[in-house]
Order: C-alpha cells, then structure tokens, then sequence
C-alpha cells in the first residue's frame, strides 16, 4: 500500500513541477510585453505598412526619416500592436507623422513582431523644421481646419 501512495505522491510532485515552470514562462511573456527596455519618438514619412506573417498575422511598417534636406534617407522598421494606431497611420499616410515607440527585448519568434520597436501613438507634424529657426509650414489637408490666427488659404488664385 505505500508503494502505490508514493506513486501517487512522485506524480503530485510531477505535476506540481510542470505548473510552476508554466507559471514562470507566463510570467516571462507577460513581463516582456508589458516591461519596455527603451521608449522614444521619432518623424518622418511612413511609406509602408502591411499586415504579414503566416500563422501570427503582425502590422509591419517602415518609415523614411530625413535629418536634414539632401541628406541620405534613413529607414526605420517597426510593429504596430494596436488596431487604433494601425488607423492612424493609415489616415496619415504619405504626410511627416511623429510616432512614439517602445522598443521590447527578449521577445522570442516573430510571432510577436519583425521589429523591437512598438508602435504606440501617431501625430501630425505641422511644420518641418530645417535648421535651427527656419521652419517650413506644411499644408493641411483638405477639409481640416486650420490653426488659429493662420492665414486662410485662398478660395481661388490672384489675378
């Protein structure tokens, strides 16, 4: 009879053990999508974003930045997580956007992304900025309306 309690007891045991390593690999991934290593912002133009991957479907998109006019163009790779960022892009594509990132590590597979960094937030850049005081308005779009106390465009053009 104890022969067959101790069995009883090794598989407890057993089980006990797979439940804990569970419980910490959950709370690894939980940890490395909440937790950020880094967080910054950057502006540019996005000119891609497209939802990829087999099995994880993931929004991956890439984003032109100029640091000053006739510089080389730099590209920045990132993941978008949120479906209401993935509408701020897309309303604001082919317009200068500012975007805030979080970038994650330790995140294994693709599943999670192509990319460390993680898109959070998308604004508009009003005006663009070519050197220290020189600033080039950038026009609105149609129908949005327009800063106060700026000039309004014109209805049709001089004559």
């Amino acid at each position: 009879m104890t022969a067959y309690d101790q069995r009883g007891i090794g598989k407890l045991r057993v089980l006990i053990g797979l439940l804990v390593i569970a419980a910490l690999v959950a709370g690894y991934f939980w940890a490395a999508t909440k937790w950020s290593y880094a967080s910054g912002e950057r502006a540019g133009w996005v000119q891609k974003l497209s939802r990829k991957g087999w099995v994880c479907k993931t929004w991956e998109g890439e984003m032109a930045m100029v640091s000053m006019p006739g510089a080389a163009t730099e590209k920045f790779a990132f993941t978008v997580w949120d479906d209401s960022a993935v509408e701020q892009i897309n309303k604001l594509m082919g317009r200068r956007v500012n975007i805030h990132y979080e970038q994650k590590v330790g995140l294994p597979t693709s599943c999670f992304g192509e990319t460390r960094y993680y898109v959070t937030q998308v604004t508009l850049v009003e005006e663009i900025q070519l050197a220290p005081g020189v600033v080039v308005p950038t026009l609105p779009a149609p129908g949005a309306p327009t800063a106060p106390g700026a000039p309004a465009a014109p209805a049709t053009p001089p004559k």
